[in-house]
């Protein structure tokens, strides 16, 4: 379609290319064209299509004499083919050439007359021993065609009778090849082409074998290796390779020196090439990416999707190839060793199938191809295929040698799978191919080593949540084993089974980056991605129970019940008119509710501090992760540098390193924030927690929290100085005396200073709060009544006094039937998180450091890091984006924290009867 030609009976004047081009009609008398197409010439024995002069078979077409001069009238020579001559015509009928050579040692001529048999091209004798008939057909399995190829019609039995007569090498390669084209299937035909290369393999034995290789017989291609049961696993597993691989050091060597032999479908040797110049990815690409496929460590990937009219274009004859891999002995001698492969389409028997991972079904071969144009043809006239196979996945597997520390490998292995295309419309059709290069590892005994710490672990987390349960059942004042004590054990255990397939997690990912990353001679490879199933299960259910258990924090600190203590006494009596009765009264000065507003808002502000800024700590890892290029560490290659360049190749992600990269970031991150703002903000700049505490003595406020039926936490905030509502003259005066030491300590007992406590109370003061509690949080009435009635808020007030009343005294040890104890908390206690001792007949207040942050974030601070990781981690894993996973982590952090606030300010306003409006 690019230049035009003249139409027969046509010849060219003038041509300069393209349509730039003068025909002229022949005359009437020389209807012809010359095979050049200049001039005009009689034909004797007809024309064909083209216009152009025909001979019979076995004449030669001449048109001009010896010395050039145009004939008026084309000859039609006949080739000499008796003795000594013994010519015929070529192919293209343009020259008397030797005839092929079984033609004269059989009939002495170039006729193969009968009884002689002729076949593809040769004369065969009929006296000859030759092979059975051979079945000139070949099945394509996935399309459920069988049909006859016009190669197989024309050069089988050619070939086989070739190889077998006469061993010709080039007759045997084809006969291999063909056998290859037919997908190796031995069991299918006894005379197909499968059949008759085993056949002349079986008779063949007195050839020899070639470089002690069983298998390879004497100008026969090497095309299996055996069908004894187990014979791929001796193959594959019974001897190492030669040579060991190394990442660094100045022994490093990482370059797999593949090399492969190639042959046409004829059977001719066609050269030695390299597999770094790309022979078997039909992607295209760079030959920087190209090179990359073979170097030792980096899982290399490559798919894309060709039309069938470029196949058809760029691989209209096939190529076959036998692989090898170059290698170095002891002596310095290059040696070449034979690379098995695995064709996942080969059915041999039940016995043999080459699919799933049980090696001794498995059927090795050797010799492949691409692209099959050729025997999908069912004619020579240079029309399409009817079905074209074409090699749509290869990978070649290299696998470590288990417990090796000086990197040895078993023979690597190139599994291929074709797939069946039944050609109707090449410019619309396309097919999916792949090519890959992995890198594995028995990984039997890790996942055996994680089970099994799975298992104890699992095991020790159940003892620890029936601790939790233990102790919370203590804590809440009951006894008796009731459902909502089996539902309160299967939370404790959703989260510490969180945790241990966290630490599972954590620890897998960050032992794979270390150790693969960081080894000289190559003694550990990645799990291949179908191997990471199990790992992203681990972070999936780690996610899910941590989930769940960060919901039950939340629905636990929501429902604190928490009062604010006021010990401000009135000062001095004031002067009151009574509504209703026209009379002045004296009365008590009433005492400033703004301190309890005050404290109310402090303790709102601190609901949700945490000991890390959640927003730096997103940002940070984000920064190491994609801008200094930590990101880098996750790619399956063996380079541990942080940098890549644009125009190499990018190994594809590993899952495993992706969470072990930034578990280990987040961690590191967390910690060093940790350390700072333990060490240097809350110790120089601001402690929240810490100033809460010293607001409440100086606002003259205790804090009284029930975080369970029978336990909770107390913080005592009793000024020393007896008033907190005064001056600013006198309230300098009151901290210049307790900066100087000149009044009595802070603490709840004397000379003390000693604020927070754990308390443990007994059931007798639990019910004696409920009743009056019930009273101020208004559930007491018919509902008509508590709308806007003057009444509801009156009894509210009363019972927020008589609250208060009630709590001051029992610090003050009034109610002797309700009295406590103060005491240091048990080490063990303290571990196990749980106390000994049943406050039956008096509560228990423990010393205890800012315990009291157990109820709010900042208390929380490992769960909520835990559930930040796991959450940043399955958005990740589903996304394989680090900016995406930051993003969604950062707002989910943001939503919680609303939600935390928001139902946070409602509780609190419900139980201590401050004003929400007051709450800001």
């Amino acid at each position: 379609g690019s230049s035009c030609v003249c139409q027969p009976g046509y010849r060219m004047v003038s041509s300069n290319g393209g349509s730039s081009i003068i025909c002229e009609k022949c005359p009437e008398n020389m209807t012809g064209v010359t095979q050049d197409g200049w001039n005009c010439i009689t034909c004797p024995k007809g024309l064909t299509s083209e216009g152009k002069c025909k001979c019979l078979n076995n004449e030669i077409l001449v048109e001009r004499s010896i010395d050039g001069i145009l004939l008026n009238e084309a000859l039609c020579i006949h080739c000499n083919g008796s003795e000594q001559s013994f010519s015929a015509s070529d192919a293209s009928g343009n020259r008397c050439v030797r005839c092929e050579q079984t033609f004269v040692n059989v009939s002495k001529s170039c006729q193969c007359s009968s009884p002689n048999i002729l076949t593809g091209g040769l004369c065969f004798s009929a006296s000859d021993s030759l092979p059975p008939k051979g079945v000139a057909t070949v099945r394509f399995g996935q399309l459920g065609i069988t049909l006859t190829s016009a190669w197989f019609q024309k050069n089988l039995q050619s070939s086989a009778s070739a190889c077998w007569l006469y061993s010709n090498l080039t007759a045997c390669q084809a006969l291999g090849n063909m056998c290859v084209m037919n997908m190796n299937s031995l069991g299918s035909s006894s005379t197909d082409a499968c059949g008759l290369f085993q056949y002349i393999y079986v008779n063949t034995a007195r050839l020899g074998i070639v470089h002690s290789i069983a298998f390879w017989r004497h100008n026969l291609p090497w095309l299996y290796y055996g069908d004894q049961p187990g014979l791929a696993s001796q193959v594959l597993e019974a001897n190492h390779f030669p040579t060991i691989f190394s990442f660094k050091g100045t022994d490093k060597d990482v370059k797999l020196q593949f090399i492969a032999a190639s042959f046409d479908a004829a059977g001719n040797f066609l050269q030695w090439q390299n597999l770094e110049g790309g022979i078997l990815q039909l992607c295209p690409d760079t030959q920087t990416k190209l090179n990359a496929a073979y170097t030792f460590g980096t899982t290399y990937q490559q798919s894309c999707k060709i039309s069938v009219s470029k196949i058809l274009l760029d691989f209209a004859n096939p190529i076959f190839y036998d692989l090898f891999l170059e290698y170095n002995g002891d002596n310095g001698q290059q040696y070449l060793w034979a690379v098995p492969v695995l064709n996942l389409n080969l059915q041999y028997s039940e016995m043999f199938v080459n699919q799933g991972s049980n090696m001794n079904n498995w059927l090795l071969t050797r010799r492949f191809f691409l692209v099959d144009t050729l025997s999908g043809k069912e004619s020579d006239l240079g029309k399409l295929p009817r079905v074209i196979r074409i090699a749509s996945k290869i990978t070649i597997s290299i696998r470590l040698v288990s417990h090796t520390q000086r990197g040895t490998i078993y023979p690597p292995l190139l599994t291929i799978a074709y797939t069946d295309v039944l050609v109707q419309n090449p410019e619309s059709q396309s097919v999916m191919v792949s090519f890959s290069v992995s890198y594995e590892m028995n990984q039997s005994e890790a996942q055996i080593q994680t089970d099994i710490t799975l298992g104890v672990l699992g095991g020790l987390a159940v003892l620890w949540s029936l601790l939790k349960t233990a102790g919370w059942k203590r804590r809440t004042g009951s006894s008796i084993i009731d459902l909502q004590t089996v539902l309160k054990f299967l939370l404790f255990y959703a989260g510490d089974l969180a945790n241990v397939f966290f630490v599972i997690t954590v620890g897998t990912g960050i032992y794979w980056l270390v150790f693969f990353k960081a080894q000289q001679f190559v003694s550990v490879l990645l799990p291949l991605p179908s191997q990471e199933e199990d790992f992203v299960t681990y972070i999936a259910c780690a996610f899910s129970l941590k989930a769940l258990q960060f919901l039950q924090l939340l629905v636990s600190q929501l429902t604190i019940d928490i009062f604010f203590i006021d010990w401000e006494r009135p000062k001095g009596k004031v002067l009151k008119a009574v509504e209703g009765e026209g009379v002045i009264k004296s009365a008590a000065a009433p005492v400033s509710i703004w301190r309890t507003y005050f404290i109310a808002n402090e303790w709102n502000e601190i609901q949700t501090v945490r000991k890390i800024n959640p927003l730096f700590q997103v940002l940070a890892v984000l920064f190491f992760l994609e801008v200094v290029g930590f990101s880098n560490l996750a790619l399956m290659d063996s380079s541990s540098s942080l940098t890549r360049n644009s125009e190499s190749y990018i190994a594809p992600w590993s899952r495993i390193l992706r969470f072990g990269v930034s578990a280990a970031l987040w961690l590191a991150i967390a910690f060093l924030q940790v350390i700072f703002i333990s060490v240097f903000y809350e110790r120089f700049v601001e402690d929240k927690i810490s100033q809460f505490v010293d607001l409440c003595c100086m606002s003259n406020i205790s804090v009284f929290l029930l975080s369970h039926a029978c336990f909770g936490y107390y913080i005592h905030g009793r000024s020393v100085h007896g008033h907190a509502d005064t001056n600013m003259e006198e309230m300098n005066m009151n901290l210049k005396r307790e900066a100087e030491n000149l009044c009595s300590q802070r603490g709840l007992l004397p000379n003390t200073d000693g604020q927070t406590f754990q308390i443990s109370i007994s059931r007798k003061m639990r019910l004696h709060y409920d009743r009056i509690h019930e009273t101020l949080t208004r559930k007491r009435g018919p509902a008509r009544l508590l709308d806007s009635s003057a009444n509801t808020f009156e009894q509210s007030t009363r019972a927020y006094n008589t609250m208060n009343k009630f709590l001051s005294s029992f610090i003050d040890h009034v109610h002797k039937e309700m009295d406590y104890i103060v005491k240091d908390k048990l080490l063990l206690e303290r571990i196990l998180g749980m106390e000994f001792m049943e406050p039956i007949e008096k509560s228990i207040f423990y010393n205890d450091g800012h315990s009291f942050s157990d109820v709010l974030y900042y208390g929380n601070e490992t769960t909520l890091l835990i559930f930040d990781i796991l959450f940043f981690s399955i958005v990740d894993l589903a996304s394989q984006s680090f900016v995406l996973a930051a993003i969604l982590t950062y707002l989910q952090q943001e939503i919680f924290r609303f939600i935390r606030n928001t139902l946070g300010q409602k509780n609190l306003a419900t139980k201590t009867l401050v004003d929400e409006r007051f709450l800001i």
